[in-house]
């Protein structure tokens, strides 16, 4: 383990508001955000939806941070829940006149075994120091540790896609959404 890793813990609710603060800044300029999610207040609705799939994800899979909460990684286990409806409706909300276009995109279902990884981010004020890299490797010791050893994820940033090769990902599909982001889904190996 090095000093980064050291510095990786598991999420509380109470880290939620600051970790949500750090993903948001994280996925300022993504391509699928910047698509999915309305113009009109955008870092505000791109918070708030961080801090809903973070609760999510602490309830029912995994939340990593860095000690200073300048990283962020959610993974969700098989067959975890949907969110509740309420909950739903709060993101549907959010999503405003963008949520018809994001549940018209056709991604390929996840398998059945495989660990989720929601998201992952660094605030870019601590990009390019390693701790992306650690929580991508902290995350994936604790899913192979589960019994459920495959993870799969998708990104619409091309550049993230060698990061995840890196960690043993590969590329198993692309969408190519019309007036919108390529979304590259990736899968470990068994």
């Amino acid at each position: 383990m090095n000093d980064q890793e050291k510095t990786i813990r598991p999420a509380t609710q109470a880290d939620v508001p600051a970790a949500a603060a750090t993903l948001a800044a994280a996925f300022a300029t993504y391509p699928w955000t910047r698509w999915s999610i309305p113009a009109q207040d955008y870092e505000a609705r791109l918070e708030q939806l961080q801090a809903i799939y973070l609760s999510h994800a602490i309830q029912h899979g995994i939340v990593l941070v860095t000690s200073e909460l300048t990283g962020a990684a959610a993974m969700l286990p098989p067959n975890a829940p949907e969110p509740l409806e309420p909950v739903q409706a709060q993101i549907a909300d959010l999503m405003g006149d963008r949520l018809s276009a994001v549940m018209e995109v056709e991604l390929p279902q996840r398998p059945a075994n495989s660990w989720d990884f929601a998201t992952i981010g660094v605030h870019p004020d601590h990009a390019g120091k390693g701790l992306g890299g650690a929580l991508i490797r902290q995350a994936l010791h604790r899913a192979t540790s589960s019994g459920n050893p495959r993870v799969s994820l998708e990104t619409s940033a091309e550049g993230n896609v060698a990061l995840y090769e890196k960690h043993g990902f590969t590329v198993t599909h692309e969408t190519h959404i019309k007036g919108g982001p390529d979304v590259y889904t990736m899968m470990t190996a068994v």
